[in-house]
């Protein structure tokens, strides 16, 4: 059902029997509406921060930040900073929470960003959406460039598993079973891009990077953390 302030939009151009997005923009149309969709657990500290780069960008038209079963303040801050807030009573999974953002809104057009960047600027905002809204691509994804050696060294490594992604709706609403394989969503998002020939261009985030979770959690919990991320990433490859 939809949610709150929800209103009908049909897509920008109809996908065709193999569900993949028409290309090319219609310059017959008006520019689409934007949803930039955030899913965060405990991240008090930096969604402040990503929300205000999301408000100043003019290609944004709404912001939906997922709080999935957090406990700290992340949703005050978001919504302090103008975003709209879901809260989840309990952790569902990232890939749980990026669907219930996308049940949220009917924007043709989404931006997935994680909640956790440190460096990222209205302009990185349009350089992931415009590739999209254009129509030279379904999908782009944001690899992590000059920001730190730990980030940076991992997305260029694998690319497929970056979380910074604008695409046209439909590309998630295809994914199998995408709420129940948490940190595997990214890989599984690859996947069926890759299966159904959708375009994916990757755009360089300079002097973007991520908070690591040793240092949100502390060594220990944040290596758990970090194994457990491993294990639904590899989860989902099955």
């Amino acid at each position: 059902m939809p949610g709150p302030g929800r209103r009908h939009e049909p897509p920008l151009v109809a996908a065709p029997a193999e569900h993949r997005p028409a290309a090319g923009p219609n310059p017959g149309l008006a520019s689409p509406r934007v949803a930039a969709i955030i899913p965060a657990h405990n991240e008090e500290p930096t969604i402040g921060g990503v929300v205000q780069v999301l408000v100043a960008s003019p290609l944004v038209t709404e912001i939906i930040v997922v709080s999935d079963g957090s406990t700290d303040g992340t949703a005050r801050v978001a919504r302090e900073r103008g975003a709209r807030v879901v809260e989840l009573p309990v952790n569902m999974g990232k890939g749980a929470a990026m669907r219930r953002g996308l049940d949220e809104t009917d924007a043709p057009v989404v931006l997935f960003v994680d909640a956790d960047l440190v460096g990222l600027t209205p302009q990185h905002v349009t350089d992931l959406l415009q590739p999209v809204l254009s129509g030279e691509v379904e999908m782009t994804v944001g690899v992590f460039d000059a920001g730190r050696l730990a980030t940076d060294l991992a997305q260029k490594i694998a690319p497929f598993l970056s979380g910074q992604r604008a695409m046209r709706r439909e590309l998630l609403e295809q994914v199998p079973e995408a709420e129940k394989v948490g940190y595997g969503i990214e890989v599984a998002l690859s996947r069926y891009a890759a299966r159904a020939g959708v375009r994916v261009k990757q755009i360089p985030l300079r002097n973007v990077a991520q908070v690591m979770k040793e240092e949100k959690l502390g060594l220990i919990p944040g290596l758990l953390r970090r194994f457990r991320m491993y294990w639904e990433i590899l989860r989902s490859l099955r």
